[in-house]
């Protein structure tokens, strides 16, 4: 996979942080890579399989594959010694999509040791809130449309129906609240703005503080899905939360 990976200065050894772009992809918070470095994190940034020139096909499925695949990376006790990084420290940040990617890879590994989601996208709750205004066909086409108003020339071997159709296919199973028990013994960061998807992100907190968890943190910012106008803020945000995770 494409990837670039921020070394913090210093011997180290350094905690690491893997950060996931969301859906296709426009915005890649490498500010807050840089941020993040600064603060003493190394931080692993990566296009998933077949976007952004990665080769291969992309899909929802591939993606969670793909950052199983970034984690054992950094663990591998080479690349540990090389960027100078603590395998046993490594939290996931991710935002939109990559908050989707970030939950199911911090529920499928009890080793990693928090995670924040930024504007979350709970791919399998959203198509349940459209399929509840009409059927199961109408919902995955409903679906299809918006990813591809999101824009799809940065994917490869993929259509925007049949990424819905994925996400229909795994609706119980990829639902961020089926994820908080798996999540409740971990801090996590849950940040949301007025982009529609705060709601679905307050209920996967609440559930996770429902679960037990009880290093939940939540922040809300007045602001677009991309967090144009509150880049400091989202960062100074993420790097107070990162020093308790630390």
């Amino acid at each position: 996979m494409n990837a670039l990976v921020y070394v913090a200065a210093g011997a180290g050894p350094h905690p690491a942080v893997i950060l996931l772009h969301g859906f296709p992809g426009n915005e890649r918070n490498l500010d807050l890579a840089q941020d993040m470095r600064r603060a003493g994190w190394d931080v692993l940034y990566f296009n998933y399989r077949g976007s952004w020139g990665t080769p291969g096909t992309f899909s929802f499925s591939h993606g969670i594959e793909d950052v199983a695949a970034a984690i054992a990376y950094l663990r591998q006790p080479a690349n540990a010694k090389r960027l100078r990084l603590d395998p046993s420290r490594i939290v996931l940040v991710g935002h939109s999509m990559g908050g989707f990617m970030a939950v199911h890879g911090t529920a499928s590994d009890p080793a990693i040791k928090g995670m924040a989601m930024i504007s979350g996208a709970d791919l399998a709750g959203e198509l349940a809130q459209l399929q509840s205004h009409g059927s199961k066909e109408d919902a995955i086409k409903a679906m299809g449309t918006s990813l591809a108003d999101e824009g799809m020339a940065p994917l490869s071997g993929c259509t925007p129906n049949g990424l819905a159709q994925e996400v229909s296919d795994h609706a119980s199973a990829w639902r961020f609240g089926a994820k908080a028990a798996a999540i409740k013994d971990r801090p996590v960061l849950v940040m949301t703005s007025d982009d529609g998807l705060a709601p679905v992100d307050d209920a996967f907190a609440s559930a996770l503080r429902q679960a037990g968890d009880t290093r939940v943190t939540t922040l809300h910012l007045a602001t677009d899905h991309a967090y144009s106008d509150q880049r400091t803020e989202l960062s100074h945000a993420l790097l107070q939360w990162l020093e308790t995770v630390k």
